[in-house]
């Protein structure tokens, strides 16, 4: 059975994405350790990963063991509400270690047991980074940059499929947050749920071979 590593699942998109895909694939479950990540670990039969996206300095020694991968999900991220000018220089390094830095140690240091597998690298982008979001400058900014960094290792690395997905605002954990930030009622309706982006997801990587899905930009109705 091929394998994925996603990051980021111990619940909301991740534990959907994990659920999505464990039909088909053995899965790598990378992330801080927790009691969550354990028990979405044992429902499917996982293997977790102890991976800091904060801490990139030890994340090749923690995956070097893995000498082949097929799919590489990067879904971990961050969000700190705030527009420029009440944004702190704090902030935009931590939501660039965790939605950049990380995601680009995690890929270099599995880049030779993708190229081994002719894997597929799957970055949950957002559709802040296609346009900018009033009141989530450090997190735009950062999605801007992994979309360029998606595109760069498409560019770069042939052998490899890349895909970016762009999803609307998503019924999370983030999102009821940003919402109490907004002084706005949650109402989950407006929202995507999780389980139709792992969908996504799950179609892009079941995508035949003989195709490359770059991009999927998918909004609430």
């Amino acid at each position: 059975m091929p394998t994925a590593m996603i990051t980021g699942a111990s619940a909301g998109l991740g534990r959907a994405i994990a659920t999505a895909l464990a039909p088909t694939h053995t899965l790598f479950l990378a992330g801080r350790p927790s009691s969550r990540l354990d028990r979405v670990a044992e429902e499917f039969g996982a293997t977790t990963w102890p991976v800091d996206l904060a801490n990139t300095e030890d994340i090749e020694t923690v995956v070097e063991p893995i000498v082949e991968l097929d799919v590489l999900v990067h879904n971990a991220g961050v969000a700190y509400p705030g527009r420029v000018g009440e944004s702190a220089v704090e902030e935009w390094s931590a939501t660039m270690a965790v939605n950049l830095l990380g995601p680009v140690a995690l890929t270099l240091a599995l880049l030779p047991a993708l190229r081994a597998a002719r894997g597929h690298v799957v970055f949950i982008n957002s559709g802040s980074g296609i346009n900018a979001s009033p009141g989530l400058a450090s997190y735009s900014a950062s999605k801007f940059a992994l979309r360029a960094f998606a595109d760069s290792l498409r560019a770069d690395e042939p052998a490899l499929r890349v895909t970016s997905i762009h999803p609307g605002r998503i019924d999370t954990d983030m999102q009821r947050d940003l919402i109490a930030y907004e002084g706005r009622e949650y109402v989950p309706e407006q929202f995507l749920t999780p389980e139709t982006v792992a969908a996504a997801v799950a179609q892009a990587v079941a995508t035949p071979l003989d195709a490359h899905v770059h991009e999927v930009v998918i909004r609430p109705r």
